[in-house]
């Protein structure tokens, strides 16, 4: 079985700083690698300038921006991102949504299961974007608190897994006929679930991993048909890359395109949306809402870790301590480190220009506020 590709999306929001590699066709920042390198041991990806991610997931990304041309005039959208762990989509919607609508936008990411929460707080910290909201929150509840909230919808489902075959050999063993019909079910009604969250004329993007007409195709024309929606044709232009056209949707198959597998397929919704009560984000009592802010603990004013993450972050506002990539492990470690001639007080730990997070120089020593929860475990 051919070994599967390794694949990096830049963020155009931290310099486009990160490995080098061959375009991916359908997404402007994304880069197929050569080889593997130590993801772990880069700063860079720490600092959120890269986000590692197969690039058949990135055709997600390239239906959404393709999505984002039936808004002309509108100033800013609200997206949901309905199964979002461990990121990769997020982070792809929100430099799409931050290039469009630089003034601001509406992104929450949700992820069903507590357990994946983790991950996606880390990742969505790491990106950067003060205008995404974490949510841990079933599909149903989105359409009881937000009726007819939502423009867009990407619903990246559960499925039975079988475009990760290459990729995850515990896919193969327990994939079944009857799974198949599991999946199928379940995203159904994950979809029947969070329809009323979405407006009328707003289009839902639904995808997975798999090549099962039953959990694809079908799905999506179930959808249109019982739920009330127009099928948007398949994206066309990317035959000569392996991208297959299915009834309603595209198919990327493992071995046909570097990456593993993937189908996406879109749809407007054309039912009338329930009336939207006066209602925000903050009713799905967010994990995270925005980039948090420095507290005051007695007489200091202590900056929380995400905020050197920030895209908006001002390195202006806090002294800066540039070191070297031994150094910037050493802090990644949450190894205690020495900065000579730097200030007393807090700094940012920078490297190549990159924020790290946040030290509080004592003199002597300095004491490492990098989250423990983000260390690196690898021996440095």
């Amino acid at each position: 079985m051919e070994e599967a590709s390794v694949s990096i999306r830049l963020n155009p929001f931290k310099g486009l700083d990160g490995p080098e590699g061959t375009p991916v066709p359908w997404s402007p920042y994304g880069r197929i690698l050569e080889s593997r390198p130590s993801f772990i041991t880069d700063p860079l990806l720490h600092a959120g300038c890269y986000y590692v991610q197969d690039s058949s997931a990135m055709f997600v990304g390239h239906v959404f921006r393709r999505t984002l041309e039936r808004f002309p005039g509108i100033s800013a959208l609200r997206v949901l991102d309905l199964c979002a762990s461990p990121g990769g989509k997020t982070t792809d919607l929100a430099a799409s949504l931050r290039e469009r609508f630089p003034g601001g936008f509406t992104l929450v990411s949700n992820e069903v299961m507590k357990a994946r929460t983790g991950a996606l707080l880390d990742n969505v910290a790491l990106w950067g974007d003060p205008d995404v909201a974490v949510t841990n929150a079933d599909p149903a509840l989105f359409g009881r608190v937000l009726p007819g909230f939502f423009d867009i919808i990407v619903a990246d489902v559960p499925c039975s897994g079988e475009g990760m075959f290459r990729k995850d050999p515990r896919a193969r063993e327990e994939w079944s006929p009857a799974l198949v019909d599991l999946c199928a079910a379940r995203q159904k009604r994950i979809l029947a679930d969070v329809w009323p969250a979405l407006r009328e004329g707003g289009v839902l993007i639904y995808s997975t991993c798999t090549y099962e007409d039953a959990e694809n195709d079908e799905n999506l024309r179930w959808a249109a048909e019982e739920l009330g929606g127009e099928l948007l044709a398949p994206e066309e232009g990317f035959g000569d890359w392996g991208v297959k056209l299915t009834d309603c949707g595209n198919l990327l198959k493992a071995g046909d395109v570097p990456g593993e597998g993937q189908w996406v397929g879109a749809l407007v919704k054309t039912a009338p949306a329930a009336s939207s009560r006066k209602a925000g984000v903050q009713d799905l009592h967010p994990l995270r809402c925005g980039i948090p802010q420095a507290v005051h603990k007695g007489k200091d004013l202590v900056p929380h870790p995400d905020q050197a993450l920030g895209i908006f972050f001002d390195k202006n506002s806090y002294p800066c301590a540039e070191v070297d990539l031994q150094t910037a492990l050493r802090f990644l470690h949450r190894d205690t480190i020495i900065l000579p001639g730097a200030p007393d007080g807090y700094n940012v730990i920078t490297y190549r220009g990159h924020p790290l997070g946040f030290v509080k120089n004592l003199g002597t020593r300095c004491n490492n506020l990098h989250p423990i929860g983000r260390r690196i475990l690898k021996d440095v």
